[in-house]
């Protein structure tokens, strides 16, 4: 299992862009959680094997279709800890 810490930017917010990224992590079996950012952006921890992971990044950088996704940046993370789900947090 890998972790990774995802700051999407672009037109993200206000566009159900959480939502979709909860129904494509259930889709890929991926847990975590996503949040809107201050500064509009939209934050998201996501743990899985990485083929999934690397599904659940394309979906990310398409976007749905109300959303403009204009940057993805990927961190890996050193620590995993278990999610019993992907959530939205608020």
């Amino acid at each position: 299992m890998n972790q990774l810490h995802i700051r999407v930017s672009g037109k993200v917010q206000g566009v159900g862009y959480r939502y979709y990224a909860q129904m494509k992590a259930i889709q890929y079996g991926i847990t975590g959680w996503v949040r809107n950012m201050d500064n509009g952006d939209v934050e998201l921890i996501a743990v899985g094997h990485p083929d999934h992971l690397q599904q659940f990044i394309e979906t990310l950088r398409e976007g749905n279709p109300f959303s403009k996704v204009t940057n993805v940046e990927i961190k890996a993370m050193e620590e995993t800890q278990p999610f019993p789900s992907f959530k939205i947090k608020y």
